[in-house]
């Protein structure tokens, strides 16, 4: 018998050192030795072992889920072959595990079997499961039409293809974020598409927060940019299946299957951008909130005119009275850029606003006219209304901050890549040894009282909420 470790687990993870089951005939398919009662899936691919009764049936409805998430993705047909076994281990409040699932490939002389170890230390969050339950899924289909025959090759599915198809999926369900798109095409994103395909999952797993999200983001723009191509599903189930044993480099794999990116060097590189660049578009049926269209008012009032030396000058429309000696021709066209900047702002603004976008486009226009008589005041006025405005949305935004962080009844793990950042840091020795860091550490001797405990660098106090 053979077993293959497809996931790479850390020494010091109980999880992963635990031994792994007997291999037996794949129809009989593992049954269940430590006793605890088990289930299968609504499509028999999965059983699930351990903890509740309860969590062994979420986890079976989430294992469907995912697969109807990911055929749909991909337009294929559920023809499973290779069966996925799930083991849940612990339970909630047990002491955290240094890895929270693990995935492990089996053969013997009736095919393939998988085993994914799930830990419940911190209960059965949906996301990390159902990646974990993704990257099977990937190997199943990649197994599905091999031989019966052990492969002396190492079978991997990197990072980018599960992130990316969990984001796709994401992306089809309206469960991901437009803005994460549009700012990463904005700023150039953190990866390029060679440190994308060639980042392995040890690197990902110590990767920061935001550095994920960035990877997650590219990774599903390419995902997408692969599947909206001509005949992209047909070509995307192919190259999965010979995704995980491919010993070359990705971007000659892509190519085999997606014609289109044959056209030149770069075609890939443009597709993806493409892709950022519409979904990071915003719809004209998206609003603003009244923060943001606040800022697009602000950047909106703005008049501009030719100067003496016949350089455009720009100037806010609270400095309209500059501008008061101009002929009507020249204040028609300082005012043409905001009238239509305004215009496009009240597709997308908040509801609320419009009405203060419908008097600013009034008093442009009485502007001009030359009718300036009771203009002074009536801005005075727009400005304490917006400035009221913005007051009461940043109060419901912290009212809502403040309900969400008071009525918190578990943790949510959103600053655990910080904690374990902060943790290797306070581990890591960085004794400096030049004169002027040995000055500071004498100085710091004066300040510091007999008996009492050195503060840490990266010790932190929570706020008393």
């Amino acid at each position: 018998m053979l077993i293959m470790a497809v996931m790479v687990c850390r020494a010091e993870d109980p999880l992963a050192n635990q031994p792994a089951p007997k291999a037996v005939p794949v129809e009989d398919f593992l049954p269940n030795f430590d006793g605890a009662a088990a289930v299968f899936s609504r499509s028999e691919q999965f059983r699930i072992s351990g903890g509740q009764a309860a969590t062994r049936g979420t986890a079976a409805n989430l294992v469907e889920e995912t697969k109807d998430e990911l055929l749909r993705l991909t337009g294929e047909k559920d023809e499973w072959k290779v069966p996925i076994r799930i083991i849940l281990r612990g339970k909630p409040g047990d002491p955290a595990r240094a890895r929270e699932t693990v995935l492990r490939l089996t053969f013997d002389e009736n095919g393939y079997a998988m085993e994914l170890f799930v830990n419940l230390s911190r209960g059965l969050r949906n996301e990390p499961f159902k990646r974990a339950v993704t990257e099977a899924l990937v190997y199943a289909g990649s197994l599905r039409d091999r031989p019966k025959v052990e492969s002396e090759i190492p079978l991997t599915v990197p990072p980018w293809v599960v992130e990316g198809l969990r984001e796709a999926s994401a992306w089809r369900l309206k469960q991901t974020d437009r803005k994460l798109y549009e700012s990463l095409f904005r700023n150039g994103g953190l990866f390029k598409l060679d440190e994308l395909f060639a980042l392995s999952e040890e690197e990902y797993l110590t990767i920061d927060g935001a550095s994920r999200a960035a990877f997650r983001i590219s990774a599903g723009a390419l995902m997408m940019a692969l599947i909206e191509q001509p005949d992209g599903k047909t070509g995307f189930r192919v190259f999965l299946a010979e995704l995980a044993d491919f010993q070359g480099e990705i971007p000659s794999l892509l190519r085999k299957h997606f014609p289109d990116l044959n056209l030149s060097e770069k075609s890939l590189e443009k597709w993806w951008a493409l892709q950022l660049a519409h979904k990071g578009t915003a719809p004209l049926t998206e609003s603003l909130s009244v923060i943001q269209t606040e800022r697009a008012l602000e950047e909106a009032l703005r008049l501009r005119y030719k100067d003496e030396a016949g350089v455009w000058q720009v100037i806010t429309l609270a400095e309209w009275q500059s501008l008061a000696e101009l002929e009507q021709p020249e204040r028609i066209e300082a005012v043409r850029l905001a009238q239509d900047d305004l215009l496009r702002l009240s597709y997308r603004s908040f509801p609320s606003c419009r009405v203060l976008l419908l008097e600013y486009q009034s008093l442009l226009s009485d502007f001009a006219k030359g009718n300036t008589k009771d203009m002074l005041k009536s801005l005075q006025a727009l400005t304490e209304t917006r400035a009221m405005m913005v007051v009461k949305a940043e109060r419901a935004r912290d009212f809502m901050d403040w309900f969400e962080i008071t009525r918190a009844r578990e943790t949510s793990g959103a600053f655990d890549d910080y904690l374990s950042l902060k943790a290797r840091l306070k581990s890591r020795s960085n004794t400096r040894t030049d004169s002027l860091s040995k000055y500071l550490d004498r100085l710091d001797l004066l300040f510091t009282v007999p008996g009492d405990k050195k503060a840490e660098p990266f010790d932190f106090i929570p706020p008393p909420f």
